[in-house]
């Protein structure tokens, strides 16, 4: 490990360990930007340097207009939608700066289209007259495209379809296409799933020749592959997973040290990068691919089921290849010290969490007789687990709990029922030691000075800071650290609301004021884990960067460097991984999620009409966002259904007040809606307004019965998605209320 400060091994099997005086590292900050107020235009004046011309990407909106992000990290600019006839969502635009709308954002005007981003689309077929043409599922698209008789390779009328654009919109023309793939009828079991992968363009054939490499592997562990490796098979290693996992990338285990009560903490991660070599066909799909994508029964894997599932699978009672994290972690939960090698292990035990919970809590006697001898492992564990999360409390990391749901599935591949899912400690354990394993490995990068990608997770911006505090005073709360408030302000504020009833929903508007996670070679740090660096490092069979960090310490510990390329520029190479790494990301995030929102429409059609308790979830000027108690299902409350008055909207206490009579709508209340309306295409579910009083689900409520705001209530409407109104082969003009921005969440 050349150029890294080294210390004598603590019982080690023949490595060295890092000494981690303080894993603090120094971080640079950004310079702050400068806001300007929407009434105060900028001035357009070339001479002072000021570029009225730039060149960026299409942003479309479901309602029509679009944004254009300028390359060069100025503030965007709102494209009107006579301006979007001519371009797509995702095209390389030249606009020009104009004037501002009425709500104060500034302008563009399209120049030409540089290059057009989709050559391929997925869609519905609409037939009317003769005229044929496809409708876009990405309601980002407002293009409709046309196809001749000849090229409808024999689809029919609301068949799902993929089409190859011949000519792009012009403004003038049609946009026009070839359709090249019939899916089938939009309810044909897994459709979401093929509907999604295209048009988010997931992936998911791998080239020939990543086959081929993957298929002449071996099969099993050969000699040659355990030269310079650690012998670690007579360690008890243990896996826990979820239920349904087949790739198991990760074990566990742990030893307590014979003075001042520290512990021996080994973290095993599946030795990836011993099979995919750097610049191999294997590699190639894998970086575009960048992470594998998960879908309720099906998921998408980074590498070939030969790898995933077999080869780098840590399946209990077989000998694999892994890269050992080995810290030596105090009795307060710091990591005193660390060190990297290469070993084989043979995985004793593979457990569920549920198995994991009920061996550490001695209340599955089945999982007890099932595993005994990983039960004195199990101990170790949690004892390691206690003292981590007493460091994280201490060094004031963000924990928010929320409630994760999980679908339950029927054989076609329908939600039967949305329930919630506990956490327990074998699922706090397991975050605690990837979390050690994965601060070790960013400091190990810093150390040794070789660049890497670190995950990076920076703190409030100031306009979402402000926004959040004007939030939290109309509660009569204040979150500390002033203008730069620090991780441990967050973790005081979650911890002071921790018992309150609108606890969630406070949390939800502290997640939002953050920034989401991105991976960069430039260490800035992660603010919800309070830590001064981090690195994914656990999962390379499922995350392209864990792949990458892996390379570079495999490296390091055979006293050599890893580049991503021969010559260049090796910071700009990193920085450009780091970008395509995390839009993989996000992308794969988006196709979960439309296939999730697919799911729950589907479900919820056949609930048109029933009534439910719920809670506001969401405001926004056009309506409420309603989460339902029972169903964790959240659908849209039209502002229209409130009552035969207007509705102010209030963004710093997230309200929707009326003017007439005051009636107040916020955050946390609960509300008893009536399901009204399911639209498929638009991924919306509908509710009408019941009642303010929390009352059980029902169905076909009897007449009579007490309903607030009744009287303005809309008929309910039929369960199958209304007719879009056309001209043969013009565009949608049915209006769409503006779809809610979707939480993110806070990822490690």
């Amino acid at each position: 490990m050349t150029g890294c400060e080294n210390q004598a091994s603590i019982f080690a099997p023949g490595g060295q360990f890092v000494k981690n005086n303080s894993m603090k590292r120094a971080t640079v900050p950004k310079p702050a930007k400068s806001v300007r107020s929407p009434d105060q235009p900028e001035a357009e004046n070339p001479a002072a340097g000021q570029v009225l011309e730039l060149q960026g990407r299409v942003q479309g909106h479901r309602d029509g207009h679009g944004f254009v992000h300028p390359e060069d990290g100025s503030p965007s600019l709102l494209l009107p939608e006579e301006e979007m006839q001519r371009t797509m969502h995702g095209d390389l635009v030249l606009v020009r700066r104009r004037g501002f709308d009425a709500r104060g954002r500034r302008m563009g005007s399209l120049l030409r289209v540089i290059e057009h981003a989709r050559a391929r689309l997925v869609g519905r077929v609409v037939e009317e007259r003769g005229v044929s043409w496809v409708v876009p599922e990405d309601s980002r698209i407002k293009h409709d495209i046309l196809v001749a008789p000849a090229d409808l390779s024999g689809a029919r009328a609301g068949q799902v379809v993929v089409v190859d654009i011949t000519v792009p919109p012009s403004g003038q023309a049609q946009a026009a296409g070839r359709i090249v793939e019939v899916l089938g009828e939009v309810n044909d079991p897994g459709m979401e799933i093929e509907i999604a992968v295209r048009k988010f363009e997931v992936p998911a054939v791998f080239a020939p020749g990543a086959l081929a490499e993957a298929e002449k592997l071996p099969d099993r562990l050969r000699a040659v592959d355990l030269r310079r490796r650690i012998d670690l098979r007579d360690l008890a290693f243990v896996t826990i997973d979820g239920q349904d996992a087949r790739d198991f990338d990760d074990a566990v285990y742990c030893e307590r040290a014979a003075e001042h009560g520290e512990f021996r903490l080994l973290v095993a991660i599946a030795d990836v990068a011993h099979y995919v070599k750097s610049g191999t066909g294997l590699d190639e799909d894998a970086q575009l691919r960048g992470t594998s994508v998960y879908f309720p029964r099906r998921v998408i894997p980074m590498l070939p089921e030969k790898l995933s599932n077999e080869l780098c699978s840590l399946k209990p009672q077989v000998d694999r290849l892994v890269l050992v994290c080995d810290m030596v972690v105090s009795a307060s939960g710091e990591v005193n010290a660390y060190q990297f090698y290469e070993a084989v292990i043979r995985s004793a035990a593979r457990c569920t969490y549920e198995e994991a919970w009920g061996i550490l809590s001695r209340t599955d006697p089945i999982a007890l007789r099932r595993h005994p001898a990983v039960v004195e492992a199990f101990d170790r564990l949690q004892q390691a687990h206690l003292a981590l999360a007493s460091a994280r409390s201490a060094r004031g990391a963000i924990s928010f709990e929320s409630v994760e749901t999980r679908m339950v599935m029927d054989e076609l591949g329908r939600i039967q029922r949305i329930e919630a899912r506990q956490r327990n400690d074998a699922h706090r354990l397991i975050e605690e030691c990837m979390l050690a394993a994965n601060l070790s490995a960013a400091d190990f990068l810093i150390r040794c000075q070789h660049p890497g990608l670190f995950r990076v997770h920076e703190g409030p911006t100031q306009e979402r800071l402000q926004k959040l505090r004007e939030y939290l005073a109309q509660l009569g709360l204040e979150l500390g650290g002033g203008e730069k408030p620090r991780p441990s302000d967050y973790a005081r504020l979650s911890e002071r609301v921790r018992l309150r009833p609108d606890v969630l929903l406070i949390q939800s508007m502290m997640l939002r004021s953050m920034q989401q996670a991105v991976y960069s070679p430039h260490n800035q740090g992660h603010f919800g884990l309070a830590y001064e660096a981090y690195a994914h490092f656990t999962s390379p069979i499922r995350r392209y960067p864990d792949l990458l960090v892996h390379r570079v310490i495999k490296a390091l510990v055979h006293r050599k460097r890893f580049a991503l390329a021969r010559s260049g520029d090796a910071m700009a190479q990193w920085e450009q991984v780091g970008t395509r790494c995390s839009a993989a990301e996000r992308r794969a995030d988006e196709a979960s999620r439309d296939v999730e929102a697919w799911l729950k429409c589907q479900f919820m059609k056949e609930r048109v009409g029933d009534v439910y308790p719920g809670k506001v979830s969401g405001v926004a000027p056009f309506g409420l966002f309603i989460t339902l108690d029972e169903l964790y299902v959240e659908g849209l409350l039209h502002v229209s259904e409130l009552g035969n008055e207007y509705f102010q909207y209030n963004e710093p206490s997230q309200e929707l007040r009326g003017e007439r009579t005051g009636r107040r709508f916020r955050l946390g209340h609960e509300v008893l809606v009536q399901v009204s309306r399911v639209d498929l295409e638009a991924r919306r579910i509908e509710f009408g307004i019941r009642g303010l009083t929390r009352r059980r689900s029902q169905r076909n409520p009897p007449a009579g019965a007490d309903t607030h705001a009744d009287a303005h209530a809309k008929p309910l409407q039929s369960t199958e998605d209304p007719p879009r109104q056309r001209r043969p082969g013009g565009k949608t003009t049915r209006a769409r209320p503006p779809r809610k921005a979707r939480l993110g969440t806070l990822r490690s």
